[in-house]
């Protein structure tokens, strides 16, 4: 699939693009599958919603449900759902910031619903609205975008396409905790946005139904066959212009 290159007049080349025939035909087929997706994944996903968040109202004081500003596709502001698994109002001393691994600010049941995922459950509802994908990198705040774009090359590249619940990043790599954790995160989510088919996106989808059924990527990725490790991490020094010169020290 041929495909063309979008120029950042401040940063230079960005990320490849697939030609307008293409692209279009792919988004065409992605949101079409994956809207019917997202309509049979909410059969069974309501009753839980309903049941978690009455669960989180009568365990913890504040709102079962949250709402924050993400960044969609093309930097789109929009919102997005989820079920609360933090304290109400963590936020009001210390501004938004990076979950850690044994946060305080999570509640008993938060940590249950965010090793399950059933907190993310709402987000089928942002599918359904055109405004994230099933598979694509994971939406980040403004606030945060903003702050990292001038620490990590290229990094709004990731919102060429829709955001979505599940990607290449997100089965693969822990939650994010320092810059390191994010470049690396970073790698996957361009090499995604890189290599737009829906061939991948279906690896994605298989590799995030072993992740939820406790399967280890490395089992997973063995038949599901998505793009892992050094492969990734050299496209993605190849794109900040890193992997030539790597190249020669190692000669």
């Amino acid at each position: 699939m041929e495909r063309s290159l979008r120029v950042d007049a401040s940063h230079g080349p960005c990320v490849p693009e697939i030609d307008q025939s293409g692209q279009y035909w792919y988004r065409f087929c992605k949101f079409s599958a994956e809207f019917i997706l997202a309509i049979c994944l909410l059969a069974p996903a309501v009753p839980l919603i309903l049941l978690a968040a009455l669960v989180v109202k009568l365990t913890s004081r504040g709102p079962a449900f949250y709402s924050q500003k993400r960044l969609g596709r093309d930097g789109i502001v929009f919102t997005i759902y989820k079920i609360r698994t933090m304290f109400h109002d963590c936020e009001k001393l210390t501004g938004p910031r990076w979950a850690s691994v044994a946060d305080p600010r999570i509640t008993p049941i938060g940590r249950f619903l965010r090793r399950t995922h059933m907190d993310e459950l709402p987000q089928l509802f942002n599918v359904l609205r055109g405004q994230m994908a099933l598979v694509g990198p994971r939406p980040e705040r403004p606030e945060i975008v903003d702050q990292l774009e001038h620490q990590i090359p290229r990094y709004r590249d990731r919102l060429l396409v829709r955001p979505g619940l599940t990607g290449l990043a997100q089965i693969q790599l822990p939650p994010d905790t320092d810059l390191a954790s994010v470049r690396r995160k970073l790698a996957h989510d361009l090499y995604y946005v890189q290599n737009l088919t829906l061939a991948i996106d279906v690896r994605i989808l298989l590799s995030t139904a072993c992740y939820l059924a406790r399967i280890s990527f490395a089992t997973s990725q063995s038949f599901c066959q998505v793009p892992a490790g050094e492969k990734v991490e050299r496209a993605y020094r190849h794109l900040i212009g890193e992997e030539p010169a790597l190249q020669m020290q190692s000669a």
